[in-house]
């Protein structure tokens, strides 16, 4: 659905994006993380047809944003939530979100039918008829999510969607963007929320200016933390470590009574581990995968880029 291919923007002598080269398919939940600077909104400016790449290329739908004669039907296919939402604070919520679904000509009954089911399941129905002037900042961040969709697009760009939401509504917001993925919606999202990242993202790429690292939350993890096995036992004796270093030798350590073996594939090498320590006189207690965080995970990558 979206594929970037060497995509570079620079403002004068200084590079924003570098190229930037990764694919995101259809129905995917992906995420762009980065530290301030790093050129997230960049990227989504230049997939959205509002800021041109100085070079690179990249499609949309199959449509080639450096094209103009594409660049309008890449914006009808998608919705974008930008870090300000931008919407007119004179009129209501329900008008702001009839305005929108106006200019991209979504007739009148789908139209109010659209923006029922949106403020409804964003918990702002009660609210529709008030200025949005006088919403706080999360309300404000709902319309505008609302306001992305009111004309059903195939593509999604989220820019901090839960930012200024306390947590009951960024959970609201979270489900709802999981509820999109489920009608095959394919998202784009950009955050700084680290958690909201690994509960909902399908694939996850780092970037700080060139695409640093890219995968599903587990496989960023294990690229730093490499794959563990822990083994709790009501005791461990020179028997159980022999035991276990004859199926894995040099990977096994030891610290009081548990075990953690370096695997390569866990779900394979455990049973053969466990039947090994209960051969042994092992009292197993559990049995649990170890993994950096995606924060651990993060920092850690995006330091060793500096």
């Amino acid at each position: 659905m979206i594929e970037a291919e060497g995509l570079t923007r620079k403002f004068g002598d200084r590079t924003a994006v570098e190229d930037l080269t990764f694919r995101v398919s259809e129905g995917e939940i992906f995420g762009l993380l980065g530290p301030n600077g790093a050129g997230k909104t960049t990227v989504v400016r230049m997939l959205a047809c509002l800021l041109a790449p100085t070079r690179g290329t990249a499609k949309v739908g199959g449509f080639d944003i450096g094209n103009p004669s594409d660049s309008l039907k890449v914006r009808n296919l998608l919705g974008l939530v930008p870090d300000n939402p931008g919407l007119y604070e004179a009129l209501t919520a329900y008008q702001n979100l009839d305005f929108y679904g106006k200019l991209f000509g979504v007739p009148a009954a789908p139209r109010a039918a659209s923006i029922e089911r949106f403020l409804r399941m964003l918990g702002l129905w009660n609210e529709r008829d008030l200025v949005v002037g006088t919403f706080s900042k999360g309300m404000k961040q709902k319309v505008a999510v609302a306001r992305a969709l009111i004309h059903d697009p195939q593509v999604l760009f989220l820019d901090e969607p839960t930012a200024n939401l306390d947590p009951e509504s960024a959970r609201t917001v979270r489900d709802f963007i999981l509820g999109l993925k489920q009608e095959k919606k394919t998202i784009f999202l950009n955050t700084h929320n680290l958690d909201e990242a690994q509960r909902i993202c399908d694939r996850i790429a780092i970037l700080n200016t060139r695409l640093v690292r890219v995968g599903t939350p587990r496989e960023l993890e294990e690229s730093v933390s490499g794959r563990k096995v822990v083994f709790q036992l009501a005791s461990v004796t020179d028997a159980l470590v022999a035991a276990v270093e004859r199926l894995a030798p040099g990977r096994v350590a030891r610290e009081g009574n548990r075990l953690t073996v370096d695997v390569q594939d866990a779900e394979s090498e455990s049973p053969a581990l466990v039947e090994a320590l209960v051969r042994a006189g092992g009292q197993l207690q559990s049995v649990s995968r170890l993994n950096a965080t995606l924060e651990d995970t993060y920092l850690t990558i995006v330091r060793s880029e500096r």
